[in-house]
């Protein structure tokens, strides 16, 4: 493709994300919106007769095993393989976090984890932060509109009602709202290359994460 050796070092990890966030996309659209299951348009109902040990459905359980797998693979590859940026330790922090969450989920079938993919349907925001996909408008709506709006009014609110003893409330909300303050973090890298871009700071289309040739010095 007569890439820059800047950027031919980029594409293997960013053709890998574009790879699974196009599938693990697709299949919580399928999830969602092609099942039974009531979950995007009525967050609260996955508490509806929870119990302890319930089962898994199987098609939830691939979701599950799918960004488990992920995140866990995520952690080694941000640390050791994928292009160090700015952002690279809250990147690792949020791969802990989502990997506990999905993790303790499943283990103690709790329903957070299924509300936490409610949100996932746009590109993840800790994927390669090409400014064309950042500037989508559906970033802003999906991870600072629909999830807080859907998942955490849901489980911080929703979930006490219904399942007024519900265990490990604290521990999940503590995490979601992690996730959270990181969708603002990366949301303000999409509104300072906005304004380069407008203030006519940046000649050409730049990740504002990674660091310039001075800063690479230092590092």
């Amino acid at each position: 493709c007569n890439l820059q050796p800047k950027d031919a070092a980029k594409m293997p990890e960013s053709a890998w994300k574009l790879l699974f966030y196009t599938l693990s996309w697709s299949y919580g659209i399928y999830l969602l919106f092609f099942t039974d299951y009531p979950f995007f348009y009525d967050p609260p109902s996955v508490f509806y007769d929870w119990k302890k040990g319930m089962d898994v459905p199987m098609d939830i359980a691939i979701a599950y095993l799918l960004q488990c797998s992920f995140y866990g693979h995520s952690i080694y590859a941000t640390a050791y393989m994928d292009t160090w940026r700015k952002d690279s330790v809250v990147m690792l922090l949020h791969h802990v976090v989502t990997l506990t969450l999905i993790a303790f989920s499943y283990a103690f079938r709790l329903c957070w984890g299924k509300l936490r993919w409610v949100s996932c349907v746009s590109w993840d925001p800790r994927g390669p932060l090409n400014p064309p996909c950042s500037l989508c408008p559906g970033r802003f709506w999906f991870r600072l509109y629909w999830f807080p709006l859907k998942v955490l009014y849901a489980t911080c609110y929703s979930s006490l009602q219904l399942v007024p003893n519900i265990p490990f409330y604290f521990f999940f909300n503590a995490l979601l709202l992690v996730l959270t303050l990181m969708n603002i973090y990366w949301f303000l890298y999409i509104v300072l290359f906005v304004a380069k871009v407008l203030m006519g700071q940046m000649q050409e289309v730049n990740d504002v994460r990674e660091y310039d040739v001075e800063d690479s010095k230092k590092t």
